[in-house]
């Protein structure tokens, strides 16, 4: 396995107040022979307040086992809700979908079998740019004429609508705590599906006790009624961030903590007296130091066999709607 990182903005380019030196990233675990292979980005959830090491590596590791090229985004967040994210994050998910697709032939890849793995407010980022993305302009000439649509989309407990069933805090991550009724009914997904939409594969469990199961039904009937191909799965039980749902998540062996690295650097802007952490997260800020630092939670999570076949299913599945062979 080749395993290397970069960055997918200049400093120039990169503005988000908060970042502290941070640049968002690219990390790829590719075959070195020649031939090509599909590519699955791996799009990290965390609420849009962090970006989650346990659906980044071994989420990564498990397609590349299965065959494909796999790369993990670390995208912009906002975990003490200050600057909200607004449309930064989704800026990142397209300049790396066109990186992907302008450098394919140099890591291995079929440029047109790029597909996305978003867990829970990345799935939300997936899906807003399977609809949004091909509106993204790239300040970069060059990549601006490389398209970032998805070729599919894997989509695991989803946040979708910012309706009845909404996930409230990657909302204010996202637009701030007065975000418009505009600005919210824009990010409420499920409203603005469109035929165009790339084959979608989407998975949740019943009893998600964070984003709640219909935000998955929501955006499965808004695809069935555009014609998009789509193929769900949901599980009785199952609690929120199952990630594999296998040994390897449950016992926090997810790998080298690089998703965190926008938090480890607001924690050492803290540490320094730039930034104070709000009363309300302080809790949160401690946690995300613990697992910045690559420690254990010391949460109970147990292993879900039947969870734990959804990359087996969205694997099949993929390769009923994407053209390549290995």
């Amino acid at each position: 396995m080749k395993k290397y990182q970069i960055r997918i903005w200049s400093p120039e380019e990169y503005t988000y107040p908060l970042a502290f030196g941070f640049i968002p990233s690219l990390t790829f675990y590719l075959h070195e022979e020649a031939e090509r292979r599909p590519m699955m980005l791996v799009v990290p959830g965390g609420g849009y307040g962090f970006v989650s090491p346990a659906e980044g590596e071994i989420v990564a590791r498990a397609f590349y086992e299965k065959g494909w090229q796999a790369a993990v985004l670390t995208y912009t967040t906002d975990l003490l809700h200050l600057s909200p994210v607004l449309d930064q994050a989704r800026k990142d998910l397209c300049r790396a979908m066109r990186i992907l697709r302008s450098s394919a032939g140099r890591i291995g890849t079929d440029p047109d079998a790029i597909a996305l793995c978003g867990f829970s407010a990345g799935g939300h980022l997936c899906a807003d740019v399977c609809i949004n993305g091909e509106d993204v302009p790239d300040r970069d000439r060059l990549y601006d004429a490389v398209s970032p649509r998805p070729d599919a989309a894997v989509l695991c407990y989803p946040v979708i609508t910012s309706g009845k069933y909404a996930h409230q805090g990657s909302f204010i991550a996202l637009l701030g705590r007065d975000a418009s009724e505009e600005a919210l009914e824009a990010v409420s997904l499920e409203k603005h599906v469109h035929p165009d939409v790339p084959p979608c594969f989407l998975w949740a469990t019943e009893d998600d006790g964070s984003v709640p199961v219909q935000n998955t039904y929501l955006f499965a009937e808004a695809l069935e009624k555009a014609g998009v191909p789509h193929e769900m799965h949901t599980f009785p039980h199952g609690r929120h961030g199952l990630s594999l749902a296998n040994e390897t998540w449950a016992e926090e062996r997810y790998g080298e903590p690089y998703t965190l690295e926008q938090t480890m650097r607001l924690i050492e802007a803290v540490d320094r007296g730039q930034v104070q952490v709000p009363e309300a997260f302080e809790e949160v800020f401690e946690e995300m130091g613990v697992r910045a630092k690559g420690g254990n939670t010391g949460k109970d999570r147990v292993p879900q066999p039947d969870v734990a076949q959804w990359p087996d299913m969205a694997d099949r599945w993929l390769r009923t709607v994407l053209t390549f062979s290995e």
